[in-house]
């Protein structure tokens, strides 16, 4: 039995598409065509998914809004786990529940409607709420665990509760990007007036304008202790260092952006980028992107 027919016949209410490019759901633009890609509605459709895929063996991965995202090129004969149909926004005195495929603008704009600041950092980043609390999405002055008070996930078929602690948050980085489905958070609410909340995006917002614009993942690499990354690659001599359809932004140094080219383009020049900072500085960058990668596990 094919997965088509597999889905149709365990599971004929879940959302499925067939046949689904990547460079569509991705910021950088490239990538092959996924078989199949399904969208849980709530946590117990996304546990009975991910029970299935795990029972049956089959090849899988997770993507968001694909804003840190490299995905593989070629055909991939797996699935795709999607979060865009996990709405949801529901303010409960100092708490705000929110679904993991709402998008940042989508949070933003809510928590303005109902006077709930401590989100302004966020103003720009293309992410959903799911993706944030797996990279731990952020500026320098506020990251995503900063205001999580919980996480809902499916963890081996079982929709689990994860405190902070057990979120094991770091720079950049979370328990989830170890196989684990994120359904919702429950966030901080922290009440603030309109026109404060409004001044500290514009803020926020302001700084971001400076960035790169085009199709890239945002910065690529993790700033090492001390010194920013974009800085060691510049130093080093490679913005605008190209390989095919990528090349290192003049802009920002951390950023590589694609004008037409492949995942390899990106994956080599990203390759090329690691090896002359270590050979020229020492250091060895940590990557902040994600490979999007279909296993079994999780």
């Amino acid at each position: 039995m094919g997965v088509y027919a597999l889905f149709a016949d365990a599971m004929p209410s879940v959302a499925v598409c067939t046949d689904l490019a990547l460079s569509r759901h991705t910021t950088i633009g490239c990538g092959g065509r996924v078989a199949l890609s399904v969208s849980p509605s709530d946590a117990e459709e996304a546990a009975e998914v991910l029970s299935l895929l795990h029972r049956r063996r089959i090849p899988h991965a997770f993507l968001g809004a694909g804003a840190n995202t490299l995905p593989p090129d070629g055909d991939v004969d797996g699935v795709l786990v999607r979060s865009d149909l996990l709405g949801g926004l529901v303010l409960d005195g100092e708490t705000l529940y929110a679904g993991a495929g709402v998008t940042g603008g989508a949070l933003l704009r809510f928590a303005l409607a109902h006077g709930v600041g401590g989100f302004e950092a966020f103003i720009g980043i293309p992410m959903t709420v799911g993706g944030a609390c797996v990279m731990n999405a952020g500026v320098r002055e506020r990251h995503f665990s900063d205001v999580v008070l919980r996480v809902l996930a499916v963890q081996g078929g079982r929709i689990v509760g994860f405190s902070p602690e057990a979120c094991a948050f770091g720079e950049k980085t979370s328990v989830f990007q170890e196989g684990i489905f994120v359904v919702g958070a429950l966030l901080r609410a922290e009440r603030a007036p309109r026109a404060s909340i409004l001044k500290k995006r514009e803020e926020f917002l302001a700084r971001r304008a400076s960035l790169p614009k085009g199709r890239s993942m945002g910065c690529v690499f993790v700033n090492p202790d001390g010194v920013g990354a974009g800085e060691l690659i510049d130093r080093c001599g490679l913005k605008g260092r190209r390989v095919g359809g990528a090349y290192v932004s003049e802009r920002h140094a951390n950023f590589i952006l694609n004008d037409g080219g492949t995942s390899e383009d990106v994956a080599a020049l990203i390759g090329i980028v690691k090896d002359e900072v270590l050979r020229k500085t020492g250091i060895n960058l940590r990557e902040e992107i994600r490979r999007l990668s279909f296993t079994v596990g999780g």
